[in-house]
């Protein structure tokens, strides 16, 4: 593959073929059942190969489709048993690779952006690269000071596919308005669109990653590589090695697994804090364990900028929940628009829902698990009318919030992680540790 393909009439052939793949290979499995197979076999068949096709497509696509491939591939956890391993081997694979542009291409990259002397910037440059993500890829490279650099190269036209692509998801939303109807699902589109607009500009990344890593430069717990150069499709930071949390999740010890989950949680907690920015892509191909037990963090793309720091109203809610009154919560939320004015809930189901993952904050010390997380999966794609799920809304205000909480608990489960959590959020998140709502 030497470049996106940009044609929009291709991409929307691509993208149309999910749904119509998902139809065929649901007709089929009927015909397969009536002919004798049990009906879970059928079905294990068909998700599989779904799976397989609707990840081959995202990954060619690359852009913002990719995008929503890599957020599902965080999902993995959540499956049941009896299918997660086929889903495994296919979703993981977004997480840290995409077909890789060809050097002809990179170096035609290079010279546009840096100039047809771009090679003077480098004492030496690796060809092949290193990771290869939904809208670039990163080589190795020595920077012309001796500095072993990490090189982040934009893929030629991902900023229009990748936009493209979210034109493309818009469209579904009368079908999500149908499933959800609680959700305004354009004002979240259009958040996205808007924050994944961002990340096509590496000017914008690199101001977000110079500020952590100078927030964090002697920080015992983190290390984050600092912006060596960088123009608007071209990003060069210092290189860091250390072990992928993809292999911590795979290989690592039980002491191995829950140190790097702390450690997440404490980054993600930490952030709007210390810098008054969230980290908003946090899967495993973002992270790395240093061989002095530090946290490294890359990618700092897709960041939620919050000036005032972590929302009041979160920590609030959180503690007013474990304390039982779900009227004042069921009040709060509505503030805060989780709750539409047209919408009634039912306060008891609410809770049954919520109590699952508020619990990481009520107890001293909890393990997250993919069977916890399959339970919570199971009652959040319930889609009869009297789920509350369908009843809830995403406030623009909190789309990256919960982007990351979502994707977060998923990598936790996927590390097994047993830590101390509530310490955490009593330490940053403001208003969980007050006394009253004020």
């Amino acid at each position: 593959m030497s470049d996106l393909p940009r044609r929009a009439v291709t991409r929307s052939a691509k993208l149309a073929t999910l749904p119509l793949g998902f139809a065929g290979r649901t007709v089929m499995g009927i015909g397969k059942r009536i002919g004798g197979k049990s009906a879970e076999l059928v079905t294990q068949e068909i998700q599989q190969r779904t799976a397989e096709q609707i990840f081959k497509v995202l990954g060619e696509l690359k852009g913002g489709a990719m995008k929503l491939g890599q957020a599902l591939s965080i999902f993995e956890a959540a499956l049941p048993p009896e299918i997660a391993g086929p889903y495994r081997a296919t979703l993981t694979k977004l997480q840290d690779s995409a077909p890789p542009l060809p050097a002809a291409t990179v170096h035609k990259v290079l010279a546009e952006q840096l100039g047809d002397d771009w090679r003077d910037h480098f004492q030496s440059f690796d060809d092949r690269p290193t990771a290869a993500a939904s809208i670039g890829q990163v080589h190795k490279a020595v920077w012309h000071d001796g500095r072993t650099v990490a090189v982040k190269i934009q893929y030629p036209g991902a900023g229009k596919a990748l936009l493209g692509d979210f034109a493309q998801l818009a469209r579904l939303g009368k079908l999500f308005g149908v499933l959800l109807p609680g959700l305004d699902i354009r004002a979240v589109l259009a958040e996205l669109r808007e924050r994944i607009a961002e990340e096509l500009d590496y000017l914008h990344e690199a101001e977000a990653q110079h500020a952590f890593a100078q927030e964090f430069g002697d920080d015992p717990d983190f290390f984050v590589p600092d912006v060596i150069a960088a123009n608007e499709e071209v990003l060069v930071t210092e290189w860091m090695d250390g072990t992928p949390l993809s292999r911590i999740i795979t290989d690592g010890t039980k002491d191995e697994r829950d140190r790097a989950g702390l450690l997440f949680v404490r980054f993600l907690f930490s952030s709007p804090a210390r810098v008054a920015m969230l980290h908003a892509d946090p899967h495993p191909g973002n992270f790395r364990m240093l061989p002095d037990g530090r946290l490294g963090v890359l990618d700092f793309g897709a960041v939620n900028r919050l000036p005032d720091g972590y929302p009041k109203a979160f920590g609030q809610l959180t503690r007013i929940f474990n304390q039982g009154d779900m009227d004042t919560v069921v009040a709060g939320l509505r503030d805060e628009g989780f709750i539409q004015e047209h919408i009634d809930i039912d306060p008891e189901a609410l809770r049954g829902f919520l109590a699952p993952y508020v619990e990481p904050t009520a107890v001293e010390e909890f393990t997250f698990s993919r069977e916890w997380l399959q339970a919570q999966a199971a009652s959040a794609t319930d889609l009869r009318p009297t789920n509350v799920v369908r009843q809830l809304n995403l406030p623009v205000s909190y789309v990256l919030i919960h982007r990351v909480h979502a994707a977060g608990v998923g990598v936790l489960c996927q590390l097994g992680t047993t830590a101390r959590f509530r310490d955490e959020v009593i330490r940053w998140v403001p208003g969980f540790a007050d006394e009253a709502v004020g």
